[in-house]
């Protein structure tokens, strides 16, 4: 990864999303205010409150403003991933007024601008949160009407907000034409939601870029995610990252005596190794000999699946006198299917980076390349950037863990 920013920019708050963290090495500036920016159903509101409830978690006051929505609607969509907001001030303001309200002479947009903002301000001087939640915009900048009038309301609610300590999202939902940049200039921080093309088949592509981050050290670039039933997952890019002194080699059996003779002793840690052959000719009986060699030597291993599945696998195995249920029941063998047409590489590098740094495995096995192959070709119109290869994830892992 590539870092953006300069110097370490003083306390980070955690957003509450682990990979979100990671990506802006330990997560958003305190007593600062950033812009969450994504289309309708990007997942603006969920990541927001997994930003509250964190808060929550850690004792601090927390409040979510909104605009535009409901807070029954609010409540409704936390109840979604299972979470409570009992313990969070939400504040309901919204800029629509009701036929009762209206009148015969017309209100004047900067009226109803001053209100909207005076009332916000109001709430947040009472209650004093340390995060704060404002959803959305788009509503302030129809009120405003004018560039102008909508910059000095956003400079009144900036200094407010930082005069109190409070450490803001405000949410955007991108649906002004054209989109006014003039925001980017003025918050702290930038997190662009990004949904990916819907115009080929297949599952859709999700993409967090961190745009800005003033004054601190983050990973720029895209990042897979998905919205999952209890959050937004983010899943970070794997790097190489330099000046890493490389992880001894050794040698060690493949499980096949003959085979070993031909490879001059075994594999090589931290090596990468290819299988190639027709259909039918043992690929994956011999990959899954050296994974079974490596768990009888008291390793962890972890095996990706694409061709077939869990059950296929075990039972093969065994009727080949490769019995993997016993190390499947001690935990030392991880089995992971994925479905080519609903996987992001994102999300798989995700799942291997874990397999090694949090389950300990050293033998990792992908079956097969063609597999993941096809995952790419399902995303590869979602955005015009490289995806990246397998072995530039071997690459990586080999480097960064030492594994074979």
């Amino acid at each position: 990864m590539t870092s953006g920013g300069a110097g370490d920019g003083g306390e980070r708050v955690s957003t509450g999303i682990p990979g979100l963290d990671e990506i802006l090495i330990g997560g958003l500036a305190r007593h600062r205010l950033c812009l969450v920016e994504g289309l309708p159903g990007a997942g603006k509101t969920t990541f927001t409150l997994q930003f509250l409830l964190e808060g929550r978690r850690r004792g601090e006051r927390s409040m979510y403003v909104t605009l535009s929505e409901t807070e029954d609607e609010l409540r409704a969509a936390a109840a979604s991933h299972g979470w409570s907001l009992d313990g969070l001030s939400v504040i309901e303001l919204s800029t629509v007024r009701s036929v009762d309200d209206q009148q015969t002479l017309l209100h004047p947009a900067e009226f109803e601008l001053g209100e909207t903002t005076g009332r916000i301000l109001a709430r947040v001087e009472q209650e004093k949160p340390e995060r704060l939640v404002i959803d959305n915009l788009s509503e302030l900048r129809m009120l405003a009407q004018t560039p102008l009038r909508y910059r000095w309301q956003f400079f009144a609610l900036r200094r407010v907000f930082t005069r109190l300590g409070c450490t803001v999202l405000m949410l955007d939902d991108k649906t002004a034409r054209p989109y006014d940049l003039q925001v980017h200039t003025i918050v702290h921080g930038v997190i662009a939601l990004e949904r990916g093309s819907l115009d080929t088949y297949g599952a859709e592509r999700l993409a967090l870029n961190a745009v800005k981050m003033r004054g601190l050290e983050f990973h720029r670039g895209a990042h897979d995610y998905a919205i999952n039933t209890g959050g937004l997952a983010v899943y970070p890019r794997v790097a190489t990252y330099p000046g890493r002194p490389e992880p001894l080699s050794a040698i060690v059996s493949t499980g096949v005596p003959k085979l070993d003779d031909l490879l001059g002793g075994g594999l090589a840690t931290g090596s990468s190794t290819l299988l190639i052959g027709p259909t039918g000719t043992g690929k994956s009986s011999a990959v899954t000999r050296c994974m079974l060699a490596a768990l009888q030597r008291g390793e962890s291993a972890a095996c990706f699946i694409f061709d077939e599945q869990r059950s296929t696998l075990r039972q093969r195995s065994a009727s080949l006198g490769m019995d993997l249920a016993p190390y499947e029941e001690s935990g030392r063998l991880r089995l992971h299917e994925f479905n080519p047409g609903e996987l992001s590489p994102g999300r798989f590098a995700y799942n291997v980076t874990r397999a090694v740094e949090v389950d300990g495995a050293r033998t990792i096995v992908i079956d097969s390349l063609n597999g993941y192959e096809t995952a790419l070709a399902q995303t590869s119109n979602a955005r015009p950037t490289p995806h990246p290869r397998p072995a530039r994830h071997g690459q990586s892992l080999r480097r960064n863990r030492g594994l074979q």
